[in-house]
């Protein structure tokens, strides 16, 4: 659990340092994960955080929000998407941390 929270979150960093390229080629997948409630790139940043302190609860806590790890990891891919709600994110992990 916690090696995919630190892979989730180094992601996040790197995706919002990372520019878009127009010239991109995009891959068709299916999302491999079904996304069971939509959080907000704050509230994720909130469960990230809440994580960070007590890893050992990480399930419990995921639970009372309506996710599971495969959930979070997906919303947290999702939020990478785009620069402006990965800020979001990050600002509010540093400050419920």
């Amino acid at each position: 659990m916690r090696r995919a929270l630190s892979i989730s979150v180094m992601a996040l960093v790197l995706v919002a340092g990372c520019k878009k390229h127009e010239g991109q080629t995009a891959v068709n997948s299916p999302a491999p994960y079904a996304i069971s409630s939509q959080q907000t790139p704050e509230q994720l940043g909130e469960i990230g955080a809440a994580i960070k302190k007590q890893p050992a609860k990480a399930d419990q806590i995921l639970t009372a929000h309506g996710m599971d790890e495969k959930s979070f990891e997906a919303a947290i891919r999702k939020v990478t998407e785009s620069p402006a709600d990965s800020k979001r994110y990050a600002a509010a992990f540093k400050k419920a941390s």
